[in-house]
């Protein structure tokens, strides 16, 4: 029996060798499996918590749209209603400088100041002749008592469109709240009155005025002018 040749240290050398770089390639390759798999597990993270955060972002979106009062819509004009309980008057129109006695508290009509208000919420009382000119554009003005509480003032607003209306304290109604249009009129006690949504959709921006159409902006700001 022959006994087998030893290795030369050349090959044993060349095998030290190749034995080294197949270990460096195993070793390369197990690090850029390591790599790839923590960048897979990464760009999952990624992709869900992107996921998570859109649903996140259009839950808060349509939360904030759930939750914030949206202004009413009425149509333009009226069909002829009858709504109980609402005045109509005669009043002319007219431009004139100073103070203005009315007919009716709060005014429904009448001479009035050549700048008109500008239509939105008041805080305070605002003059009665820019206001009565509003009316000639086919604005609402809705007067309140100031006594009125915050909770039911808020509510009140609910039934506002969003132009076109002027909103403000009076002392001295004959009730709680009087909606005016121009020549019309209407007294309620309650802010969650049907009437008064009713109002609006038959005398808000109505063609029955001295000028329909014409602006409700672009004129005079009374003090305590909130939007």
């Amino acid at each position: 029996m022959s006994a087998t040749p030893p290795v030369p240290p050349a090959v044993k050398k060349q095998l030290s060798v190749k034995a080294q770089r197949a270990a460096e390639r195993e070793r390369k390759l197990a690090e850029f499996k390591k790599r790839e798999a923590r960048a897979k597990r990464n760009r999952r993270i990624g992709i869900g918590s992107a996921i998570v955060g859109g649903v996140a972002v259009v839950g808060l979106i349509i939360t904030a749209i759930v939750l914030t009062p949206q202004p009413v819509s009425y149509g333009a004009g009226g069909d002829g209603t009858v709504i109980e309980g609402v005045e109509t008057f005669d009043n002319e129109a007219g431009h004139v400088e100073g103070a203005v006695e009315y007919a009716q508290t709060p005014p429904a009509g009448g001479e009035h100041n050549p700048a008109w208000l500008n239509c939105g919420v008041y805080e305070q009382p605002v003059p009665n002749e820019n206001a009565v000119h509003s009316l000639e554009h086919g604005a609402i003005w809705v007067t309140y008592d100031p006594a009125l509480s915050a909770s039911e003032l808020e509510s009140l607003k609910k039934h506002l469109p969003s132009t076109y209306v002027v909103l403000s304290p009076f002392e001295g109604l004959p009730s709680p709240i009087v909606l005016s249009g121009w020549n019309t009129q209407l007294a309620v006690d309650d802010v969650d009155d049907a009437r008064i949504p009713a109002f609006f959709e038959e005398f808000w921006k109505s063609q029955n005025v001295p000028e329909p159409g014409a602006m409700c902006t672009g004129a005079f700001d009374a003090p305590g002018k909130v939007s």
